[in-house]
């Protein structure tokens, strides 16, 4: 049976001498008549109970440490004199009021189900009623350097329980854990810790994120960030292994080139996986069908951008040629009313050598056109239908080419013509449809509310900047005020890839609904980020300063995806990295390659230096997975699972780390594709944009 010690600030069983209080652990009969009127007082007033677990004949001892007014460092200790088996070990907090807000980094839909450590990027249970805010945040520096068994956290809101623990679990799905049985905590000293954090502050309230995330950054991310991780170095010789490994030692699997209504066009292919390596020796197999996406995160158009900008920059006329190639294949997507497909693919084949089967394209002279497949309705890119957030995405890079890059009024003219047909299908309510039915131009059932608008409204904002025409802005803050009223206050982060990408969990019946044991949806930062954009250009425009503030707010809520320090059981550098989304388990995910400089904005208008060092963090991120001799940690790590690596893949990227939920030493959670769009290719172009707009070498 379990034993429980109990340190409850409500009923007072703690005493103090100096600046510690130490729980009494003799025993619940030993447990009154201690003062409490020397604890915080805001934290007195947010705890009903907090209680820890023996460690089986174990009572072990608790300390906790007053940080400030607001703040308290609890360390549980255990001296084992023997190995003890027991499946779980656990400290649960009820706060005294019931939250009407929580967040929690990961779902655990049900009871068995735990956020493990894999998951503690910036970790922290947060719970608010409007009127005072209760935070938990492990002590990473102990999980760091001793923690025998794995560390998880949980969130039982209809019980109003936070629990912090200790257990063994596997991986169930695509990403969530469950707790299994026969956890062993070893014989010697077995410690646990965390923080508490109180407030009742209106600026902590509106936004419950920045606090947590100051916190963090301040204690364990800025010296490591100021040490070098995640990458120590100039990122140019990164973007120089990029170009080398698309356009040279990989181009023959890379590039691809052809002729498209009498123009020649070209764009690095979509993915290509070790069986493309030059210094593979066996049959090449191609992962999915060869294609090439203007998509919202396979943008050919956004690489090609950054490609242009470096063959400026070092004269490289062939490589600018490329680029440009590129853009005449984005212009090239045909138009329906407008609207415009987002991806072009080659007819794929199976072909059989020595008795095995092999994926293979049959060429570019068996192209069509279709649209990304992540959707809730078909895994056919052809019968795709048209996804308003691509469209809107692309036609935003083509504004962005035509002021930064070169003028172009045909990129102007296309995106003029689907802003147009964009108008149309905006709902009384402010909204874009999620998708259109490529035949009738109706919108279908799924995300016709949601955080995808967001995307929208920054690419009116735009156009509206180079038009003048005050019907694309009036659209745009209609959404954006949309947006500010369904979707910001409830947390409802939902987006195509929340349910339709690799993490399906909950695609089913999760839709438009919270978890009810977490009270929070399933949550993706990539709409998030598009949001915390959208209101970053909402304000440079009018001015508003509420716009400003949600922002922020919103920002920070991404940044809670962010790590804020090194776990040693990461065996790649992963600061600044983030993950995706609550049910998956990437680190060092492409996309802070693309947050990188919005993050810069905020960082730059709020004079805020935690945000420049998050945003040069998210950046290098971006490069961390790649295989070359800058980064020798990651490159022995990909030569343990791809041993035939040579000079010849230097650039070969991963998109993210870990994405099982599991890591080890062995190379587990490496990976074995490059998405060029959504990899090497889109590093460089951030670095390559933010060099040139921001004086970042």
């Amino acid at each position: 049976m379990k034993r429980f010690f109990i340190f409850p600030f409500a009923i007072a069983i703690l005493f103090m001498f100096n600046n510690r209080i130490y729980a009494n652990t003799d025993g619940l009969s030993k447990k009154s008549g201690i003062r409490t009127e020397t604890f915080p007082p805001l934290l007195r007033k947010a705890i009903a109970r907090l209680q820890y677990d023996g460690l089986g004949a174990h009572s072990g001892k608790a300390e906790a440490t007053k940080i400030d007014e607001n703040t308290v460092h609890v360390i549980v200790t255990f001296s084992l004199k023997e190995a003890v088996q027991q499946d779980d070990w656990q400290v649960q907090i009820l706060p005294s009021f019931i939250p009407s807000f929580h967040w929690a980094p990961h779902l655990t839909p049900t009871d068995n189900h735990v956020i493990d450590q894999h998951v503690f990027r910036s970790p922290a249970l947060i719970v608010s009623d409007g009127k005072q805010q209760l935070t938990i945040i492990p002590d990473l520096e102990i999980l760091k350097e001793s923690a025998p068994v794995r560390w998880y956290m949980d969130m039982d809101a209809p019980n109003n329980r936070l629990t912090l623990g200790m257990a063994e679990n596997d991986v169930s799905g695509h990403i969530l854990f469950e707790r299994t049985p026969g956890t062993v905590f070893p014989k010697g000293e077995v410690r646990f810790g965390f923080y508490m954090m109180a407030s009742d502050k209106p600026e902590d309230l509106r936004n419950p994120f920045r606090r947590p995330l100051d916190f963090m950054w301040t204690r364990w991310g800025r010296d490591l960030y100021r040490s070098g991780n995640p990458v120590k170095g100039a990122l140019q010789p990164y973007v120089e292994h990029t170009y080398h490994w698309a356009f040279d030692s990989w181009s023959k699997s890379v590039w691809q080139e052809f002729t498209l209504n009498g123009k020649r066009v070209g764009a690095p292919v979509f993915i290509v996986n070790v069986t493309q390596s030059p210094n593979y020796l066996g049959e090449i197999n191609e992962r999915e069908f060869r294609s090439v996406w203007n998509q919202a995160w396979f943008s050919s158009l956004r690489s090609a951008g950054g490609l242009f900008r470096y063959g400026r920059r070092t004269k490289n006329k062939e490589l600018m040629r490329k680029a440009r190639m590129s853009k005449e294949l984005a212009l090239a997507a045909p138009k329906k009313e407008g609207f415009f497909y987002g991806l072009i693919a080659t007819e794929m084949e199976t072909v059989e050598i020595d008795g095995k089967k092999y994926h293979r394209s049959k060429g570019w002279d068996h192209s069509y056109w279709g649209n990304s497949n992540r959707n809730p309705y078909t895994w056919s890119a052809e019968e795709s239908p048209f996804h308003v957030l691509d469209m809107s995405w692309t036609a935003l890079l083509m504004l962005r080419w035509h002021e930064e890059l070169e003028k172009d009024a045909r990129l102007l003219a296309y995106a003029r013509d689907y802003a147009d047909a964009l108008l149309r299908v905006q709902t009384p309510d402010g909204f874009f449809p999620g998708w259109l039915d490529t035949k009738t131009l109706q919108p279908m059932q799924h995300l016709n509310r949601s955080p995808e608008s967001s995307m929208s409204v920054t690419f009116l904002l735009k156009l509206y900047e180079l038009t003048r025409r005050k019907d694309y802005k009036t659209a745009a803050l209609k959404a954006m005020d949309a947006v500010m009223r369904e979707i910001i206050p409830v947390g409802q982060w939902e987006d195509f890839e929340t349910y339709w990408s690799c993490s399906r969990v909950g695609a089913d019946d999760w839709v438009g609904k919270k978890v009810a044991r977490n009270n929070m949806f399933k949550q993706n930062n990539f709409s998030m980020f598009w949001t915390a954009e959208a209101l970053y250009e909402c304000y440079r425009i009018t001015g508003e300063e509420g716009y400003l503030q949600y922002g922020q707010r919103t920002l920070d809520k991404m940044l809670m995806t962010q790590a804020s320090w090194q776990p040693p059981y990461m065996h790649v550098n992963v600061l600044g990295g983030f993950g995706v989304l609550n049910a998956d388990g990437e680190w060092n995910d492409s996309r802070g390659s693309l947050f990188a400089e919005l993050i810069l904005q905020y960082g730059k208008q709020l004079n805020e230096k935690e945000y420049e060092e998050r945003g040069i963090a998210a950046l290098k991120s971006a490069f961390v997975m790649m295989y070359c001799p800058e980064n020798p940690q990651t490159k022995r790590q990909w030569e343990k699972v791809w041993p035939f690596f040579g000079p010849e893949d230097y650039g070969f990227t991963m998109e993210n780390y870990g994405h099982g939920g599991r890591t080890s030493p062995e190379g587990e959670g490496m990976g074995e594709f490059t998405i060029y769009d959504w990899g090497n290719g889109a590093a460089a172009e951030a670095y390559n944009r933010i060099r040139d707009r921001w004086k970042i070498d």
